[in-house]
């Protein structure tokens, strides 16, 4: 295929992988490097790509159409995206969803400086899970909208277990209420507690002597992470951990429950069960990756977020195969 879109990705871990292997996946793309802070010499990528110092990527500009990067949104991306953005066109996962305005005008700034398009907050949630939440709203705008999330493993909430007194190990689980999804799914239009919604399952492995009811009772009463769940804490071995936690699942609904009459309730459902939270992310960036080349070639520059973007542009199928196939 002719002029394929030529992908950088901007840091390895577990979601730059994803991406490389969505890119592979993608007919209409060519990985032309990776870039990362770690030496490059001790990354083997799957694809066989050339690996490069994240701090030689100026010399790329001319060779890399949409750069997407991979960082995590605590400490990566606040730094990272709004200066990749002067740089390339970019697209990235920031999840911090009370930031993301802050993140927006930063990244904004330096793309349409930059002449470049940035599309921020792309994945499952943020992403297609706000989307369906617009799309609830515009068509039910006399309704209620709720999102559950799980059963899935949450990272920081996970990291927040493993930095109690006395846990070597540990994974946690965010779980919905089935009760709670019924009732919505019932037209109720209940409010909810946040215990009401979701609980939180524990798998910990113990430090050699620690005292397991002093660990359960620093994690249940946690606050802003399990304090205000119900939550369950199972002590496993290290063995149980890596046979039965390894993966990455995760998943949700987002439920738009409303009337368009006094006798007409109607809800909308849109849900997602994933083998790979990050796998399924990845994919995500990279058809976003193709709408902001596509952007970029019409001549537009700076930020862009989901809610931006028609769903067209995705697709590498042409608007008229679109028409023809999916209409």
């Amino acid at each position: 295929m002719a002029n394929k879109i030529r992908i950088g990705i901007a840091g390895y871990g577990n979601l730059g992988r994803g991406v490389e292997a969505a890119v592979t996946r993608s007919a209409d793309m060519d990985l032309v490097g990776i870039f990362t802070r770690r030496p490059p010499a001790d990354i083997k990528p799957a694809s066989g790509v050339s690996v490069h110092a994240l701090d030689t990527i100026e010399r790329f500009r001319d060779e890399i159409d949409v750069l997407i990067l991979c960082g995590g949104s605590k400490s990566d991306l606040p730094e990272q995206g709004p200066a990749l953005a002067a740089q390339f066109s970019t697209v990235d996962s920031f999840d911090t969803h009370n930031k993301i305005p802050e993140y927006f005008a930063a990244v904004d700034q330096a793309a349409a400086a930059g002449g470049n398009i940035a599309i921020i907050s792309v994945g499952w949630d943020p992403g297609l899970f706000s989307l369906n939440r617009l799309y609830g709203e515009a068509v039910l705008p006399e309704g209620q909208t709720y999102t559950f999330w799980g059963k899935g493993i949450s990272q920081g909430h996970s990291d927040a277990i493993r930095r109690v007194p006395g846990v070597k190990a540990g994974v946690q689980y965010t779980i919905p209420t089935e009760a709670a999804i019924e009732r919505v799914r019932g037209g109720e239009l209940p409010e909810l507690t946040t215990r009401e919604k979701h609980r939180r399952e524990c798998y910990v492995v113990l430090e050699e002597g620690a005292d397991a009811a002093a660990v359960e009772q620093a994690i249940v009463s946690m606050p802003d992470y399990f304090a205000d769940y119900d939550t369950t804490v199972n002590f496993i071995s290290e063995d149980e951990l890596r046979r039965d936690h390894a993966g990455m699942p995760h998943g949700g609904f987002v439920i738009r429950s409303g009337k368009t009459s006094a006798e007409h309730s109607q809800v909308i459902e849109y849900a997602l069960r994933l083998d790979s939270n990050p796998g399924f992310t990845a994919s995500v960036l990279v058809a976003y990756a193709r709408a902001a080349y596509r952007l970029r070639q019409q001549g537009e520059t700076g930020a862009k977020t989901v809610f931006d973007i028609a769903p067209g542009l995705l697709s590498p199928k042409s608007a008229a195969e679109l028409r023809k196939e999916l209409l």
